[in-house]
């Protein structure tokens, strides 16, 4: 009884494995999530180094301009290689992050206390950088370079553990501090010795919800916008001129 034809066959040796193909590298993408990533933490560098009250680390817009400049960091080294782009969970809640950073500062924060005349222009050009450039920077980049309709509604909970976290971080850290301590609670709607706990809670659960509603909206506007990447992506492809080996 002879053996199946199959079995006959030789193995193939590692020589002669073709190698996976690897993806172009995305210059212009690397050149933008590089200049994102540097505004993202010029932002919080600015602050650090002129020193505010509260602590810069205990502001939320200077933790989410950190959280950006890591991942544009890494998107921008992904898009050098030419490896596949960050996972659209990832983007999704770098995005709420940054809208929030935004949308909070300049529509709500900016009406709760006139901010006093800066001494010098590297408070205001932090300012800038951290409420305005970034979330700009990050919303840009989702428009233009990456994806449309990749974003889930499941992605959601995993997005609003940012914010859970850090209300845990401001309580906590609010807890460890002598009633009376200056700068207790970086935040006025998060100040407990104001409102007391069910109130402050109370706020936070509205703005929960709030961002939870920005969240839902990020994602239908995901799954409606145009895919302006594919289009640049199809342009590049048919100005770029053929390869050397294609030339007969």
């Amino acid at each position: 009884m002879t053996a199946p034809r199959t079995a006959l066959l030789p193995r193939p040796r590692a020589a002669e494995v073709l190698p996976a193909p690897t993806a172009p590298r995305r210059p212009w993408a690397t050149a933008l999530r590089t200049l994102a990533c540097g505004a993202a933490a010029t932002g919080p560098a600015i602050t650090l180094a002129t020193g505010s009250t509260p602590p810069p680390l205990i502001h939320f817009t200077v933790l989410a301009n950190l959280l950006v400049a890591v991942a544009f960091g890494w998107s921008a080294v992904r898009s050098w290689r030419g490896a596949p782009p960050l996972r659209p969970y990832l983007t999704g809640g770098v995005l709420l992050l940054a809208a929030i950073t935004g949308l909070m500062h300049h529509l709500v924060l900016v009406n709760y206390t006139e901010p006093p005349a800066p001494s010098s222009a590297w408070p205001l050009a932090a300012t800038v950088l951290l409420h305005t450039v970034t979330p700009l920077a990050v919303a840009a980049d989702w428009l233009l370079l990456t994806a449309p309709r990749t974003l889930r509604l499941a992605h959601i909970p995993l997005w609003l553990t940012a914010p859970a976290a850090y209300l845990a971080l401001v309580l906590t850290r609010g807890a460890l501090l002598a009633p009376g301590s200056p700068a207790r609670y970086p935040y006025p709607f998060l100040d407990v010795d104001t409102y007391g706990y069910a109130g402050t809670l109370t706020q936070a659960l509205a703005l929960g919800l709030l961002f939870t509603a920005l969240a839902t909206l990020i994602t239908a506007a995901d799954h409606l916008r145009p895919n302006v990447a594919g289009w640049i992506q199809h342009r590049r492809n048919r100005i770029s001129p053929p390869a050397a080996g294609g030339l007969k």
